[in-house]
């Protein structure tokens, strides 16, 4: 089976999601109320993910960093409201978390997607971890999309990169852009 992928430097899809908070958001956009003009959009597997419960709330504790550099951040997975909601007693998130991701907006974002195991693993299909990074233009500067819930960006490091690249004296451009 072919999958399409993301390109770095190409326009982020237009893709609505809703929050647990009931709001209809668009992924890529930063809320206007973070004050950032990037958004980092984090997809995780979902409530059964031990590792992305821990991913999820490292990536909490370092927020405040990210906002300092202009991005902030939404999480979004395939589960149901109520499995989002079970998983909160899990999490110590204070960025907004989406539900509801569907099999065709897994496909728009090229994640990998898996089936569940067991029903004790989850009820549906599910998205493996992508995260992407969308600049004010509303293109993808960052892109990273995983088959499994082992191989993560680790965090200080991706902040520490987003810090270089944001900083207009490095003139940092999109990499991975080139064609062949």
């Amino acid at each position: 089976m072919q999958q399409h992928k993301l390109a770095a430097g190409q326009a982020f899809p237009e893709l609505t999601v809703a929050t647990l908070a009931d709001e209809t958001v668009s992924l890529g956009k930063p809320r206007t109320e973070s004050g950032a003009d990037w958004q980092m959009v984090v997809v995780y597997r979902g409530r059964h993910c031990p590792l992305c419960t821990r991913y999820l709330n490292q990536l909490a504790e370092l927020k405040d960093e990210l906002k300092s550099i202009g991005i902030d951040i939404i999480a979004v997975s395939a589960d149901s409201k109520t499995q989002l909601e079970s998983h909160m007693a899990q999490l110590s998130v204070n960025f907004p978390m989406a539900y509801g991701l569907t099999e065709r907006q897994m496909q728009t974002l090229g994640v990998y997607i898996s089936l569940p195991r067991s029903a004790q693993e989850t009820d549906h299909n599910f998205a493996e971890p992508g995260l992407f990074v969308v600049n004010s233009d509303g293109n993808l500067h960052v892109v990273d999309i995983s088959n499994n819930p082992f191989v993560r960006p680790e965090l200080a490091t991706l902040i520490s990169g987003l810090r270089w690249i944001r900083d207009p004296a490095n003139n940092y451009p999109i990499r991975g852009t080139a064609t062949y």
